[in-house]
């Protein structure tokens, strides 16, 4: 039998969301197409020879691109079981179902599409599934504890078609992307992964993720991004991976995401990082207002934040912070101490431009609505956007948004240092306050960067390069 697995977007990343559950499917002894929509077209025929379709929502702008993908593959094949699956996929069950979805899936679901393979196989309507809504991993006291299988790449586009990384000589190097765990321990209130695992994380053993490194490398890989929420929710777990990959390919880079509060906790290890070869850590600051930090349960402060810059910067680590500048407690003075904090630790050349024009997403499930004073900032759901929508108290914070956002777009091809400069002046036009005159420090080694750039709780829309 055959099965169709589709990805809408994944920042640029040959999909792991297809790769994992491919290898479970093929085990299985099922036939998998594997589609990524943001390389490829779907073609009828994929669509109509299913017994299977499941279609991957990791994210805002893959879950509102799958939209129309879902309801074509169930006018194309009303008989297939349609399961949607992944950290979207069950905070809107019932848009999903209204489209013809089947099943929904969240956190770890490769056991339960192989459960559903088997059930169609058998001619059973509902297998009893563990991550499903029913069955949630958004309402369960755990989450199935998996096995996971080397993840299988066999018809994805080659990793040449996808993001690079620019390295600070102007080359660039293949990327390939992996997981070395899923979930997180913590419970920020505006992150997507805490409905669904609700502070407990999966480790993936490290021969898979081992194997699955050397089969990047050998497709091409010069650079590996974890994908992990957090590498640093299991230290030892983490080095073991980073050790063993140096150990094997010691000419390949990789990058992390981790948790200022994790940087400052294991601050001995940063030194590590660097001599395994780690080309930058990316740290989900979010802002530099210990108020809103708090609001955003991000366990860490703005001292921390500027402590950690000066940890990775003496340890010849790069951290590239990534922030939601724009939220309903923002004044334009706020945002003036956000770009002039960037500037005064020397970080300009660290922080993609979107970073300054990124705007807070709080989709169905978002622990920010547990907040009464929230809830009375913002509106309705919005079923066309999958949000809530907020628009701030202050028209004159809305314009300049819009018109950072705007300046961004058109300024894609500009070095950062100048875009940055142009952002800044109008951030401080607009509020009234001169722009401090500070000579910048003498000029350091770049930064590498993915050409696709990290985002958090807003994300770009990829057909039309703006926020959504």
């Amino acid at each position: 039998m055959r099965a169709l697995l589709i990805s809408t977007y994944d920042l640029g990343r040959q999909p792991v969301g297809l790769a994992s559950p491919a290898a479970w499917l093929r085990n299985a002894g099922w036939d998998v197409d594997c589609v990524d929509l943001a390389k490829d077209r779907l073609r009828e025929a994929s669509v109509s020879g299913a017994s299977l379709i499941g279609v991957h929502l990791p994210m805002h702008t893959a879950t509102r691109l799958a939209g129309p993908i879902i309801e074509k593959a169930r006018r194309l094949n009303a008989s297939a079981r349609l399961c949607a699956y992944g950290l979207y996929a069950p905070p809107n069950e019932s848009w999903l179902r209204s489209l013809g979805v089947d099943e929904v899936l969240g956190g770890e679901f490769e056991g339960d599409l192989v459960d559903i393979a088997r059930a169609i196989a058998n001619g059973v309507r509902r297998p009893d599934l563990r991550s499903g809504v029913k069955h949630s991993s958004a309402t369960a006291k755990t989450i199935p504890r998996l096995q996971f299988l080397v993840p299988d790449r066999s018809g994805l586009p080659p990793l040449s078609r996808y993001a690079t990384l620019h390295m600070p000589d102007g080359t660039r190097k293949v990327v390939g992307s992996t997981d070395a765990s899923r979930g997180c321990k913590h419970l920020c209130r505006h992150c997507p992964v805490v409905p669904i695992y609700q502070g407990q994380f999966r480790v993936v053993s490290p021969d898979v993720v081992a194997a699955d490194i050397d089969a990047l490398v050998a497709a091409g890989a010069q650079h590996i991004t974890f994908g992990d929420p957090d590498f640093f929710n299991g230290p030892t777990h983490a080095m073991r991976i980073i050790t063993a990959l140096h150990a094997a390919h010691p000419s390949v880079s990789y990058d992390v995401t981790i948790k200022i509060e994790h940087l400052l906790q294991h601050r001995l290890l940063l030194p590590r990082l660097m001599e395994s070869g780690c080309a930058f850590v990316t740290s989900a600051v979010e802002s530099i207002d210990d108020c809103v930090l708090g609001i955003l349960d991000k366990g860490h402060t703005r001292a921390d934040f500027i402590e950690a810059v000066a940890l990775c910067r003496d340890a010849g680590v790069a951290l590239v912070p990534t922030f939601v500048a724009f939220h309903p407690w923002l004044t334009l003075d706020d945002y003036c101490d956000l770009v002039d904090t960037i500037e005064a630790l020397d970080v300009v050349e660290h922080v993609a431009p979107i970073q300054l024009a990124i705007r807070l997403l709080v989709p169905e499930g978002s622990r920010l609505l547990e907040l009464e004073d929230f809830r009375q900032r913002i509106g309705r759901f919005d079923p066309a956007t999958l949000t809530y929508r907020w628009s701030h108290a202050d028209p004159r914070v809305e314009e300049l948004h819009r018109d950072v956002t705007t300046l961004v777009g058109v300024r894609l091809n500009s070095g950062r240092a100048a875009i940055f400069d142009e952002i800044s002046t109008l951030a401080h036009e607009r509020a009234g306050t001169p722009r401090p005159s500070r000579p910048r420090a003498g000029p350091r080694a770049g930064v590498p960067y993915l050409s696709e750039p990290w985002y958090c709780c807003a994300e770009p829309n990829p057909e039309q390069g703006s926020l959504v």
